[in-house]
């Protein structure tokens, strides 16, 4: 039996790693957590989906309390700018459409087009982004529990990802940085075991099990099970162990980023509830906004633009606002490990597997890694069947995300450039090509989507070929021979339910300085990171 989990690297890996497997299986194991004062971590990976909120509560920490000392604002949706063509954009939400007569609203508007916004006129939660609006109310409460559609659950007990039967409408932003600094606070005061110190050398036994870690100050530290949470360079899985790792370059070329910390007065720029990502000539920027900053980056192909090139174009995009702050240059390990586990390490992060940045799945990763890494857990009996049950799922979570990130550049419209006509001939992963074709004549459902779990749904897949404009769809024949009575009425109440909410709702703003129980005077000063 596993008793003692030594977990190499920090961040946000680290120490949702640690945290995890401190709130699951308490002081019945021991929890070590080594990371270089050395070693900087990436720390710009601030955007998440809404199933992140089943880590939170699986931890038992209310978002009242740790959202302000993480910068945290609410996410909705992701706002796609330019991807169709310059100065066009829609929204990505976390909002299913409804269902109306036995057929999803989405094939409702491929059918009567009541206007050229998909997602407004499907979705509540547009509009919401379009006020910047919060998601609560000052009070706490949530968006009107009949608005969305199966009714947005609040988190009761201990769930995990695979087991979400809801769409819930938001996610988070945060500064990565004060959120590891938070969970290593929590982890620490509950047992977790922190060593400063440098990695010397990792020592492997005649199996290929490694026995334990040399540290330059702290001498050898011993485990059963050592987590790998050394980011791109995989210190113990790829470099120690040999694991292979296998590439998504030739589908997903973008392979570096540079990412600027912009300070920002926030009560005169107002907080946008989505991630914003806007496409540029080889590659996009993302821009998110966090309580006092604005996180922002391109996320480029060096095939296509030089990292010096990069920098002028995400400053030119940021405007004086830019000036005299430093760029953090990024090279980006696009694709996945072969296997994330091999005997007794396990990496999680980067040094697992990475895609780009563009549906905020980084995070999500971790969070995966580790639930499935507790619901695997070894025991020295039958750990063979764990480990390569938990090597599928991992693997399938990443192949699925890389398909659908594929589909992004495919099915985008715009061609105005190298970059974006060479994302129309990239070899597609498998089956993809087959899954275009079947969504030309019908939208995705659960049938014609990647078929084991990966975190998206079949609307978000409709979000994407309806908004994208690359691919032409036809609505179902059959839809011309139903009533569409109850599928206008629906539309209307979409629209009408969106301007009630908006004028229910304060602006993120002002439930974030609400939360902060900030004065008026202080809500009126301009406010740095």
């Amino acid at each position: 039996m596993v008793k003692n989990v030594v977990i190499v690297g920090g961040g946000t890996a680290g120490w949702m790693t640690a945290s995890y497997l401190r709130a699951a299986f308490e002081d019945r194991i021991s929890v070590t957590l080594v990371e270089s004062k050395n070693v900087p971590t990436i720390g710009v990976g601030e955007a998440t989906f809404s199933t992140v909120r089943h880590f939170f509560a699986y931890l038992g920490l209310d978002e009242r309390e740790w959202m302000p000392e993480c910068q945290a604002t609410y996410k909705l949706a992701i706002r796609f700018e330019n991807w169709r063509k310059p100065g066009s954009h829609f929204y990505h939400p976390f909002e299913r459409p409804r269902v109306v007569e036995g057929v999803s609203l989405a094939d409702w508007w491929l059918h009567k087009r009541p206007s050229d916004r998909f997602d407004l006129d499907t979705s509540v939660i547009a509009a919401l982004c379009d006020a910047k609006s919060s998601p609560r109310s000052l009070g706490g409460a949530l968006l009107a529990r009949d608005v969305l559609e199966g009714g947005a659950q609040e988190p009761t007990g201990r769930s995990t990802l695979t087991e979400q039967n809801t769409q819930f409408p938001y996610a988070y932003h945060f500064d990565a940085a004060m959120l590891a600094q938070y969970l290593t606070k929590w982890a620490t005061q509950r047992g977790v075991r922190h060593v400063l110190d440098d990695v010397k050398d990792i020592h492997v036994d005649e199996r290929g099990w490694i026995t334990n870690v040399l540290t330059k100050e702290h001498g050898e530290i011993a485990g059963d099970l050592f987590i790998d949470c050394t980011g791109f360079r995989g210190m113990l899985l790829n470099k120690t162990l040999g694991v292979p790792f296998q590439s998504y370059q030739d589908t997903l070329p973008n392979d570096s980023a540079v990412a600027l910390r912009v300070p920002a007065d926030m009560a005169t720029r107002g907080i946008s509830p989505y991630t914003t990502a806007t496409a540029q000539d080889a590659g996009w920027i993302w821009t998110i906004p966090l309580f006092g900053r604005i996180g922002t980056g391109y996320v480029y192909a060096r095939d296509y633009c030089s990292p010096e090139e990069a920098e002028r174009t995400l400053r030119s995009h940021v405007g004086p606002a830019a000036e005299g702050l430093e760029a953090n240059h990024i090279r980006m390990r696009i694709g996945r490990s072969e296997r994330s586990w091999v005997n007794n390490c396990v990496a999680i992060g980067l040094s697992s597997g990475f895609v780009e940045p563009l549906e905020s799945t980084g995070i999500f990763f971790i969070q995966n890694a580790v639930e499935q890494l507790t619901k695997h857990f070894p025991g020295g009996r039958n750990d063979d069947g764990l480990r390569a049950s938990y090597n599928r799922q991992v693997a399938g979570v990443m192949d699925g995300v890389r398909e659908f990130l594929v589909l992004h550049y495919y099915a985008a419209k715009r061609a105005d450039n190298q970059y974006w006509k060479d994302t129309k001939n990239r070899p597609m992963p498998d089956s993809l090509a087959e899954r275009i074709e079947q969504w030309k004549v019908k939208l995705p459902d659960s049938n014609t989507v990647f078929p084991r779990y990966h975190g998206f749904e079949p609307y978000s897949y409709t979000a994407m070929l309806l908004g994208l404009g690359g691919i032409e769809t036809a609505p179902s024949p059959s839809l011309a021979l139903l009533d569409d009575t109850a599928a206008d009425a629906e539309f209307a109440l979409v629209k009408a339910q969106a301007e009630a909410e908006v004028r229910r709702l304060p602006s993120q703003y002002e439930y974030f300085a609400h939360l902060k129980r900030l004065s008026p005077q202080e809500r009126l000063a301009p406010l740095a990171a």
